[in-house]
C-alpha cells in the first residue's frame, strides 16, 4: 500500500522530483530575467543612439541658423542689429555645448542647474508644460 504522505512515490523520488522541479523552475526564471534585462539594455542603447544622433543634428541646425543671423542681421538698425548679433551668439554657444558634449553630460549639468535652482527650475517646467500642452492642445 502506497504511502499517503508521498502520493504513492517513494520518498526518494518524490523528493527528487520535487527538487529538480524548483531547479527547472528556478532556471527557467532566471533565463527569462536575463532575457528581459537584454531586452532592456538593447532598448536603452538604441534609444541612446537615437539621442545623440539627435543632439549632434539639432547641434547643427543652430550652428547654421546662428551663422544665417549674423549675415542677415541689418548694421543699418544698431538697436535690433545689437539683438540679433547677440541671440546668434548665443545659439552658437548653444550649439558649441550640444556638440562637445554628450547626452549624460548634458542630463548631469541640467541636474545640476536644478539642484541650484529648484524654484526656477519648477517654473520653467510648468511653463514648458503649459506650452506643450496648448501644443497638443491645437493638433
Amino acid at each position: 500500500m502506497p504511502d499517503s504522505t508521498n502520493l504513492g512515490y517513494p520518498n526518494e523520488t518524490f523528493g527528487d522530483n520535487l527538487a529538480e522541479g524548483a531547479k527547472n523552475l528556478k532556471d527557467t526564471v532566471t533565463d527569462t530575467a536575463n532575457k528581459a534585462s537584454e531586452k532592456t539594455k538593447e532598448f536603452g542603447r538604441t534609444a541612446m543612439n537615437k539621442i545623440e544622433e539627435s543632439r549632434t543634428s539639432a547641434a547643427s541646425s543652430l550652428h547654421t541658423a546662428a551663422t544665417t543671423l549674423h549675415q542677415k542681421t541689418d548694421s543699418s538698425v544698431q538697436a535690433a542689429g545689437n539683438v540679433a548679433h547677440s541671440a546668434a551668439d548665443k545659439l552658437e554657444a548653444v550649439a558649441g555645448y550640444m556638440r562637445d558634449n554628450d547626452t549624460k553630460q548634458m542630463m548631469a549639468d541640467v541636474e545640476e542647474i536644478v539642484k541650484k535652482n529648484p524654484g526656477r527650475s519648477l517654473l520653467v517646467a510648468v511653463a514648458i508644460g503649459f506650452l506643450a500642452g496648448r501644443g497638443l492642445r491645437n493638433n
